[in-house]
């Protein structure tokens, strides 16, 4: 909970800063009037919009959980980044029909140098603000800030193109490199929002996170205690900036209930020093099997009814499989 308000917090400070830097770029084409710094405002009114969404989004991610939403209400999230993936693309469109236009019909460029100036001045606070927001956002696992901060520094990118075209056209006098530099930073943000777009959908359709059961996989296996004879049936979903893992842990199977709650609080803990308070942990342990014997390096086993040969490393293959270990 303390995340989500945190990341809700922030986002109310981007959206302020979104909007006095479009108010900007609005003064700065005022003055130029230059179809380069036209679009770039152009897609940054969609940085406002998303602004706003991602701030709801959050809102609505740090309610509480109830009975309709028992996981909470993290989705919303995905859905956000889906939608500022979509808005990115779409104004990289209008982006392109306004260069094309620009080159049929030019416009008459004046004042330049205060546009240098004050497109200068947004780019780099557009860049820090969104460097910020991506750090916080990963520490997180807010996708909705990760999203709003990738958004801000293809913006920069876009604002240093802008910035490099202006001094040559001030510079040269040649008119259509107004038209070239808006035509390559469109390209530019198409594929952004695409990489955004694509990240919201695999976490709506709840796409299996390889990295991420990567680095759990090796987190358990260094961790391995003697009791736990295998871990299987792991599953993530992400709820916003929650991770709920379930997952089978297989140990001795005469422990009684208290013996096996220790061993379910012992891997909720390594679990949580790794992820923190984000993760939610379901556990349901199973009682071994004879053939765990041969896996099994427990010592001191009174039951073992056959003798140990070898441990099986654990994989993201072997644990998310839905049985328990044994040899092949």
């Amino acid at each position: 909970m303390h995340d989500t308000q945190t990341n809700f917090a922030f986002q109310k400070k981007i959206t302020f800063v979104i909007l006095v830097l479009f108010v900007i770029k609005l003064i700065a084409w005022y003055y130029t009037n230059s179809v380069a710094i036209l679009t770039d405002a152009l897609e940054y009114t969609i940085n406002v919009i998303s602004g706003l969404i991602g701030l709801y989004s959050l809102y609505l991610s740090s309610l509480p959980k109830d009975k309709n939403h028992p996981y909470g209400h993290g989705k919303i999230e995905f859905l956000s980044a889906s939608i500022e993936g979509t808005l990115m693309i779409v104004s990289s469109f209008v982006i392109l029909y306004e260069a094309l236009n620009n080159l049929k019909h030019p416009h008459t460029l004046q004042k330049l140098d205060y546009g240098i100036y004050l497109v200068g001045l947004t780019g780099i606070i557009n860049y820090l603000v969104g460097y910020l927001s991506v750090k916080i956002g990963k520490k997180s696992n807010s996708l909705a800030l990760v999203a709003t901060g990738k958004h801000m520094q293809s913006d920069t990118y876009a604002t240093l193109g802008v910035i490099v075209g202006l001094l040559l056209m001030y510079v040269t006098h040649i008119q259509w490199i107004d038209s070239l530099i808006a035509f390559i930073f469109a390209f530019i943000i198409i594929f952004s929002g695409y990489k955004i777009l694509r990240a919201s959908i695999a976490g709506i359709m709840d796409e299996a996170d390889e990295e991420l059961l990567e680095k759990m996989v090796h987190f358990c296996q260094t961790h391995r205690r003697e009791n736990w004879i295998d871990l299987h049936h792991l599953r993530f979903i992400k709820y916003g900036g929650t991770l709920h893992l379930d997952c089978h842990l297989t140990i001795p199977w005469y422990f009684n209930i208290h013996e096996g709650h220790r061993e379910v609080d012992e891997l909720e803990k390594i679990v949580k020093n790794n992820f923190g308070n984000s993760v939610e942990l379901m556990v349901h342990t199973d009682g071994c099997l004879d053939f765990s014997c041969k896996i099994c390096d427990k010592k001191e086993c009174p039951m073992r009814k056959h003798k140990f040969e070898t441990a099986i490393e654990w994989t993201i293959e072997n644990i998310s499989r839905n049985t328990k270990h044994r040899m092949e």
